[in-house]
């Protein structure tokens, strides 16, 4: 009898002591189960982060039903208000969770993560307990398994920049644009720098490109075209 109580007590659309806390604990295990994936691939946002961010949404959820149901009377109040603050305000945590560099941007898929746990605590708040874990597995499942699947057949682009420094003032870079799209690199944009003084020039090319590229060929064979002082690949850009 005091189990069917305390079920009853958590599958029950109004607030209760015994329900509130089922549903916390299970946004937090849902959580932590998404923040150890992102901490695994080492982002800053991990288990905690995650794991608090649900909850949050939960209790957000939580405290959108007990208002209008103890102190305006409401068994169908208005649970989605504060609800939609949490949708909205967690746009800043993800926020957060972009790392903008200088010509590339990380952290986004852990910021859609972000968003979507914030939307799994809101959902274990509501009630829908079979939703929320099933959301949780196809997350898992996207974040695994999909990323596998891109590194297997090599769909993964990435945007870089190369470098290069010559010696002397090199104004015809045609050669380069021609052994970066050989080498199937597509250019973005590039950016020179014409140093009278040290008669230097130093360009930098926007590229995408697949992870498969033969780096040490493909600097061999700048060097070799352009007579290069330094050749370097990053995500930073450096006149």
């Amino acid at each position: 009898m005091m189990l069917e109580n305390i079920y009853n007590d958590i599958i029950s659309p109004d607030v209760t002591l015994i329900g509130a806390i089922a549903k916390l604990l299970l946004s937090l295990v849902l959580g932590a189960t998404i923040g150890i994936e992102r901490r695994r691939k080492g982002q800053i946002a991990g288990l905690r982060t995650f794991a608090l961010i649900s909850m949050g949404a939960t209790l957000a959820m939580l405290i959108s039903i007990y208002i209008p149901q103890e102190y305006l009377g409401l068994k169908n109040g208005d649970p989605g208000r504060i609800a939609a603050q949490v949708v909205s305000g967690v746009g800043f945590l993800g926020a957060g969770a972009i790392i903008q560099m200088k010509g590339s941007v990380r952290g986004l898929t852990t910021a859609a993560g972000i968003w979507m746990t914030a939307c799994i605590g809101l959902a274990v708040g509501a009630g829908m307990y079979l939703i929320s874990i099933i959301v949780t597995l196809l997350i898992i499942f996207i974040l695994v398994n999909i990323e596998r699947i891109e590194q297997r057949h090599n769909f993964l682009w990435e945007s870089k920049i190369i470098r290069v420094k010559t010696h002397g003032i090199f104004e015809d870079i045609e050669q380069l644009r021609e052994l970066l799209n050989i080498n199937d690199i597509h250019i973005s944009d590039e950016f020179m720098k014409f140093d009278y003084e040290d008669n230097e020039t130093i360009v930098n090319f926007m590229v995408r490109s697949k992870n498969d590229i033969d780096v040490p060929a493909l600097f061999s064979a700048i060097k070799d075209n352009c007579n290069a002082i330094s050749v370097t690949i990053t995500n930073e850009m450096n006149m």
